[in-house]
């Protein structure tokens, strides 16, 4: 069997999820069948490994319209393959054409959805209706849709409903727990201005407002003085975004020591040093299908508080791997809190608690790294992506 795999993100250029999950899904499915992968961006020198830049004419387009060009660069590259497989609006146009042009069939991953981020016009502008009409297309037309978590499918069958249920399949993300594993440095820590000594609350992620980072630079005010707040945070998706975090941390660090950020890209080493190091890790997010990297925090052996939404609850173990903040949402494809003084509030008590109980903490890390081991590796979760090519091409 011959795969293409379509995707914007791929090493070295990956800035999410959802390109930490094509790279350890090709790699896991490469060892029993042939998949092609056509990624956006610079030239790769991996086998099998095709790369694409935004055509010359439409470098001054907007950004969907540039995307459009690159998905048309890709289809006309595409042959002699048995499925194809996107990732993401941005490689869902490619496949949905793929699948026309050779009558193949088209599976898409659902990373997440455009109708449920809104602030995505502030990105695109005009473009948010364009990257959302060709969402709607593909997801309508594929031969299958994976669902990263059961609260994805649930989301993916509200808004497009006119979606067959029957071929939304839910195949979790995962996790190597031989690559993501606890790495103790402490001389790397103190040279980023973290104190190994001291109690920790991480953030890993971009900085977009599915994220929920100014949630918890709230929050963080409510904090024992002595936690320290570590944020890799960096990639903002707008100018507006970046700015309203520079405030909120600016703030932070003028009532209160050991606030660290740290904007650059760090290797798997340098994080996992940090993440091990943690009391806790948090992910505050408002939207959220999954989150792999709760699964990286939790397979270094970090306590997670996560927020009650999406996927989370799927990955974190309430009381078992770590906590869970409850949040009820406004339903306008925000995300927002109901009550956001409520939400911020409540995350800032069960941080307390967590950071507070170090013993409790550090059993929650090891349960968590031992269910990142047992229910999301990426081999089980190949043999059932290839199950479902099977089922489809046979």
């Amino acid at each position: 069997m011959r795969v293409e795999m379509i995707t914007k993100e791929y090493p070295p250029e990956i800035y999410g999820g959802a390109g930490v999950h094509v790279a350890e899904l090709v790699t896991a499915l490469r060892q029993s069948i042939d998949v092609q992968v056509r990624a956006f961006g610079s030239p790769r020198d991996e086998a099998g490994t095709s790369a694409y830049r935004t055509p010359s004419e439409l470098a001054s387009a907007n950004a969907a319209l540039q995307t459009l060009g690159t998905d048309l660069e890709i289809v006309a590259a595409i042959s002699d393959a048995d499925l194809v497989h996107s990732h993401t609006w941005y490689a869902n146009f490619a496949g949905h054409l793929a699948s026309q042009l050779h009558g193949i069939p088209h599976v898409l991953t659902a990373h997440s959805l455009e109708p449920l981020r809104p602030w995505k016009a502030e990105q695109l502008g005009g473009g948010y209706a364009v990257s959302s009409g060709i969402e709607k297309l593909a997801y309508e037309n594929a031969a299958a849709v994976i669902a990263v978590s059961a609260g994805m499918r649930a989301d993916i069958l509200r808004s497009y409903p006119s979606v067959d249920p029957a071929k939304v399949r839910v195949i979790h993300n995962g996790i190597d727990v031989e690559r993501w594993r606890p790495v103790q440095n402490p001389a790397f820590l103190e040279s980023v201005g973290i104190d190994p000594s001291r109690p920790s609350v991480v953030f890993v992620g971009r900085i977009t407002r599915q994220k929920g980072l100014p949630y918890l630079l709230q929050a963080a005010r409510l904090l024992p003085p002595e936690v320290q707040l570590v944020l890799c945070a960096g990639a903002p998706d707008t100018a507006e975004i970046m700015a309203e975090v520079q405030a909120g941390v600016k703030l932070l660090q003028q009532t209160r020591e050991g606030v660290v950020w740290i904007e650059r890209m760090l290797p798997r080493d340098e994080l996992s040093a940090i993440l091990t190091a943690a009391t806790t890790f948090v992910c505050p997010s408002v939207y959220e299908p999954l989150g792999i990297v709760n699964l990286e925090a939790m397979a270094c052996g970090a306590a997670v508080v996560g927020t009650a939404t999406g996927g989370i609850p799927e990955v974190v173990a309430d009381g078992v791997t770590g906590r869970l903040v409850p949040i009820e949402q406004v339903q306008d494809g925000t995300g927002t809190p109901v009550d956001p003084e409520r939400y911020v509030a409540d995350l800032a008590r069960v941080l307390t608690e967590v950071t507070s109980d170090p013993e409790r903490a550090r059993a929650y890390g090891q349960a968590g790294r031992e269910r990142a081991r047992d229910e999301f590796s990426w081999g089980a979760i190949a043999d059932t992506t290839r199950a479902l090519y099977a089922e489809l091409t046979a």
